[in-house]
């Protein structure tokens, strides 16, 4: 029986271990094999067998350049182009890739965001391949996931945190597996990221200077209709979106991209694509390549794609859920499971997890701010800026149960004794039902909400798995020692104190609520609306010492990177701030001037024929006012923006842009939308939220 075409093509273009297999000799492929899954070091000669495995594979592909393909600390890949071609005397060229080339490269640094971490004129920096995540073909290119280090061996990127991370979370889950009698090899984390995005018009995305400078609408008023209608979301898809969708599958698919799921999201020209989980790091690499197709690709059906949290007001935004678990030896340590033996270690690290979160919640909340992310969080769309935990009504009543030290009643037919380490077989079934919690348990895995549909996941994953880790490590160090009873009665009573300890995180109603704003504060619950607001909490001592402790980040990494989000806060909104002056300067003003000079020539014409023009003459008027309300704000925002951007302090420069560039750019976006209720569609120079939003 031949194969279909997905299955002959799935993975094509990706170094993937089967390929390793057939071109490596067997004692390389198992020594890279001990490289991937144990953490091994790998040797230079090992490299250069697999350097030469993978250039011939890839000339075969019709590859010619290979690239380090690493993700600084903008947050998006970056790639630099080397061919394979080496001169010979006689004028032909070879064909090499050496083992060395592949495990480093010595990329440019001086022109990529560090936070201080180097100086301008030290321009040398390093990627350090990555053999967890495959190599694959993009473009005729062979691409090697990399890390991306300083000199002075500093992380100038997001890969290398995130692989620490990983490290330390595995090396302290196995001190805790041990004590359940379990030696496992290799313990990973899974994540599953859900990707928003919008798609307009192509011709209508390059009409509009904000879309293309900033990624979203900075002026535009309500459309007619928004999404009251609810009959977008999971609708049936179009066939110019449909065929959209179908070249990212197939695109995505040849890359080894697992891409499973795509449906029409809720807001109108929204939808969604959903791969199946994958190891951590490699999943988030997987996002990044999906998010750069979803962009590529849609040109080729006259689409753009929009990827900001927040293109258009008055509907919802765009986010990215991450869907997290983390497995030992291939079984996940978050499934409830069917063996009650078992059942006390899903408890230790279910309460793990949420004394994790809610001792780092202020982390968690940094690890997702943003400038576009900032107009989600809170705004009745999206998780709040309140990290909680919803766990189910199943398990909530096994928490209470634990707290209160009384029997609990499950689904009605299991009777849970509480002395006894026992958890419901159906479990599973206790899916998500609470769409406002930031943090949500989903059968065998938490969905972590208040990620931002454009950014990279690591930040929010790093945090996630240093927390774990601590968690991991406070129980091994506390049990090592104990044995049979002893150890399970330990257990049960720090599975206990732990819940009882964080039970404020906790929370199972309407994360939207005023009154959760409130019941959060009583609980004392962070609530940082805004990016500013949640900067400081990163070099926090006890923050910084957190990250040190597991070798995840120094503590000049840890300021680098707060130095790095709060210069990209203020640049993302110094963009705006020009954009919308000169918007309104060269567009706006001129089209309303235009249409109010036709207005006004009307009314003239009328009075020499001795009509009244009433209506027109108040249009007249109404439009002057508009032109005069425009010219202040332009006037007002151009010396807010001048007046933040020379702050040098980079948190000072960030609290200008919140508490006075951003209400200046509000008013004078209020005044240019109160001019398009008015001014005729034909003189109006952009298009309208009516014509982008519904064309599908």
């Amino acid at each position: 029986m031949g194969k279909d075409k997905v299955t002959e093509e799935y993975g094509s273009l990706l170094f993937t271990d089967k390929v390793m297999q057939e071109r490596l000799p067997k004692p390389t492929y198992k020594e890279l094999t001990k490289v991937i899954k144990e953490g091994k070091a790998l040797d230079l000669d090992i490299a250069n067998e697999v350097a030469h495995a993978m250039k011939e594979w890839a000339l075969e592909k019709g590859a010619t350049h290979y690239a380090h393909w690493f993700q600084p600390l903008t947050g998006i890949t970056s790639e630099k182009h080397d061919s394979f071609i080496t001169p010979k005397d006689d004028g032909s060229v070879l064909m090499s890739f050496s083992g060395k080339e592949l495990i480093q490269g010595e990329p440019d640094a001086s022109s990529f965001p560090s936070g201080g971490l180097r100086a301008t004129f030290e321009a040398r920096g390093y990627t350090a391949w990555d053999p967890t995540s495959p190599a694959f073909i993009k473009d005729e290119v062979l691409c090697i996931p990399t890390a991306f280090i300083s000199y002075t061996g500093e992380a100038l990127d997001k890969k290398t945190p995130l692989l620490r991370s990983q490290v330390a979370l595995a090396e302290q889950a196995k001190r805790v597996l041990k004590l359940f009698g379990k030696d496992v090899t290799s313990v990973i984390t899974t994540v599953g990221p859900e990707q928003e995005y919008f798609l307009v018009k192509e011709e209508d995305f390059q009409k509009r200077p904000d879309l293309v400078l900033t990624g979203r609408t900075l002026f535009g008023c309500a459309p007619a209709k928004g999404q009251e209608l609810e009959e977008h979301y999971f609708g049936a898809i179009r066939p110019t979106v449909n065929a959209f969708m179908k070249e990212v599958d197939d695109e995505l698919w040849k890359l080894g991209v697992p891409a499973k799921t795509k449906h029409n999201e809720v807001a109108p020209a929204q939808h969604e694509l959903a791969p199946i989980f994958e190891q951590g790091s490699l999943a988030i690499d997987d996002n990044l390549l999906a998010m750069e197709k979803l962009k590529l690709l849609a040109t080729h059906h006259g689409l753009a794609c929009l990827q900001h949290e927040k293109p258009f007001d008055y509907v919802n935004g765009s986010g990215k859920h991450n869907n997290w678990s983390v497995c030992a030896d291939g079984k996940n340590l978050l499934e409830p499971g069917a063996n009650p033996s078992e059942n006390l270690q899903f408890l230790v690290f279910l309460a793990g997890l949420v004394a994790a979160v809610d001792k780092h919640a202020d982390l968690m909340r940094v690890s997702v701010s943003s400038a576009g992310n900032d107009h989600r969080l809170g705004a009745n769309e999206a998780p709040p800026a309140i990290v909680s935990v919803f766990l189910g009504d199943e398990l909530d009543a096994v928490v209470e149960g634990l707290i209160n030290d009384e029997a609990v009643e499950a689904h009605g037919k299991t009777r849970m004794d509480l002395g006894v380490p026992m958890l419901p077989d159906v479990l599973q079934d206790n899916t998500d039902r609470n769409r406002t919690s930031p943090f949500a348990f989903t059968g065998n895995k938490f969905e972590f909400r208040m990620c931002g549909s454009q950014q990279n996941l690591s930040d929010p994953n790093v945090v996630l798995n240093t927390a774990v880790a601590e968690e991991c490590d406070e129980f091994a160090s506390l049990m090592e020692g104990k044995e049979g009873d002893e150890f399970t009665a330990a257990a049960l009573d720090w599975v206990k104190k732990t819940l009882k300890a964080h039970h404020r995180i906790i929370f199972e109603g309407n994360g939207y609520s005023e009154d959760w704003e409130k019941e959060a504060e009583r609980r004392g619950l962070p609530n940082f609306k805004t990016t500013p607001d949640a900067l400081p909490q990163m070099i926090k001592p006890e923050n910084i010492e957190f990250f040190s402790k597991y070798g995840v980040l120094n503590e000049a990494e840890v300021h680098a990177r707060y130095v790095s989000k709060a210069e990209q806060y203020a640049k993302l909104l110094n963009i705006e701030a020009n954009t919308m002056v000169d918007m309104a300067k060269r567009m706006y003003l001129p089209a309303i001037s235009e249409y109010s000079s036709s207005i006004a020539g009307s009314v003239a014409t009328k009075a020499e024929l001795g009509i009244e023009a009433r209506a027109e003459r108040e249009l007249v008027s109404e439009l002057t006012g508009g032109i005069d309300a425009i010219y202040d704000a332009v006037a007002d925002l151009e010396s807010k923006n001048s007046d933040a951007r020379d702050i040098e302090d980079p948190q000072e420069e960030c609290d200008a842009y919140r508490d006075s560039v951003i209400p200046a750019m509000d008013i004078l976006r209020a005044a240019v939308d109160e001019m398009e209720t008015i001014v005729a569609d034909d003189y109006w120079p952009v298009p309208s939220y009516n014509s982008m939003l519904f064309w599908v």
